[in-house]
């Protein structure tokens, strides 16, 4: 009888396995065939629009009120008790009450004066809506001279405010001084206002593109672009405070969400993109330009909540342009459109 147990083992392998890796199928991947979305702008517009149910609302204001309630009469229990048992910590907690007392209100008084900016940049546009309808030269002079109020404490702008006010005796109708109003006054802060669009577009894209981490993208496309809202809003006059920053992001990315602006159709990624460029770079380098041509869109909207007279003399910024201004050089280096003057315009 034979022994085979130190005879070596051999596995029949089936024919199908000898044939070679290239012929293997691809890994199946999730994202063939979808063109980037900007799920990143996206996400932060629908967060910074959602507004909450009055029930939620009234929570809040319920539970704010109770808390600032609890909080005074413990402060105020504590620096009493405080004050019987030792009179110099007592009067040392009860500066320091004060002390906080004041900054809240110093805080409140900032933050009024912040919507009372806003209502007033609303009011001059309202009124200079009135007087280009009805060809009021009266009421044009006054939104001129609520224009100058606005501004007479920048220096930046004094040429600007000496020059219209050489060149108002020559204009007879309102909307030739309604529009002398945007060439000596606004077209300077327009380009400035353009220039903080085309930073912030830069930022998102750059981020999405070379960030690759869960919900960075998303975080840091809204804290650009509530930054971008500021500054524009401290260009054109109106800074904002806290509270006043983000009910004016609302009212931006309300109005974006509502009308549809948020969602990028292929003749905006045509035209930023040139062609088919996005189908030869990675996911991630076109989200980030779609990433990037919807904060432009945000900021092309933030400029016109902003300014105190709608766009009717000077041309107002073309989003295509400021994106491909934008990112110029950032994913291999464009020279944007030769035709574009230096504020994004036609």
């Amino acid at each position: 009888m034979t022994d085979d147990r130190k005879a070596p083992l051999v596995i029949e392998m089936e024919e199908t396995a000898r044939h070679s890796p290239a012929e293997a199928p691809p890994v199946p991947e999730a994202y063939v065939g979808r063109a980037p979305e900007g799920q990143a702008m996206r996400a932060a517009a629908a967060l910074a629009a959602r507004r909450a149910s009055p029930l939620v609302r009234l929570l809040l204001w319920a539970f704010g009120a109770f808390f600032s309630f609890v909080l005074s009469l413990a402060a105020w229990d504590f620096v009493t008790g405080l004050l019987d048992r030792n009179r110099a910590l007592g009067l040392v907690a009860a500066v320091l009450l004060g002390a906080a007392i004041l900054a809240a209100l110093a805080l409140a008084l900032r933050e009024w004066a912040a919507f009372s900016r806003l209502a007033r940049i609303d009011a001059i546009r309202k009124a200079a809506e009135t007087a280009h309808a009805s060809g009021d030269l009266t009421g044009a002079k006054a939104v001129m001279d609520r224009v100058n109020a606005l501004y007479a404490g920048r220096d930046d702008l004094r040429w600007g405010r000496d020059r219209l006010a050489e060149r108002k005796a020559e204009v007879f109708d309102a909307d030739g001084l309604l529009g002398l109003i945007e060439t000596e006054l606004l077209a300077p802060l327009d380009r400035a206002a353009v220039r903080e669009v085309e930073a912030a577009a830069r930022q998102v894209a750059a981020v999405t593109a070379f960030v690759p981490l869960a919900l960075a993208d998303v975080v840091a496309a809204l804290t650009a672009n509530l930054r971008m809202i500021r500054r524009i809003a401290e260009i054109y006059g109106g800074r904002a405070g806290s509270l006043g920053n983000w009910r004016l992001a609302r009212t931006v990315f309300t109005h974006l969400v509502a009308t549809g602006a948020v969602a990028l159709g292929d003749d905006m990624i045509g035209t930023v993109a040139g062609g088919g460029l996005l189908g030869k770079l990675s996911r991630r380098f076109g989200e980030g330009v779609v990433n990037g041509a919807l904060t432009a869109r945000v900021g092309v909207s933030a400029i016109e909540v902003c300014r105190p007279l709608a766009f009717r003399t000077e041309k107002p910024p073309r989003v295509s342009s400021l994106v491909s201004r934008a990112l110029a050089g950032l994913f291999g280096g464009g020279k944007g459109d030769p035709s574009l003057d230096s504020e994004g315009r036609s």
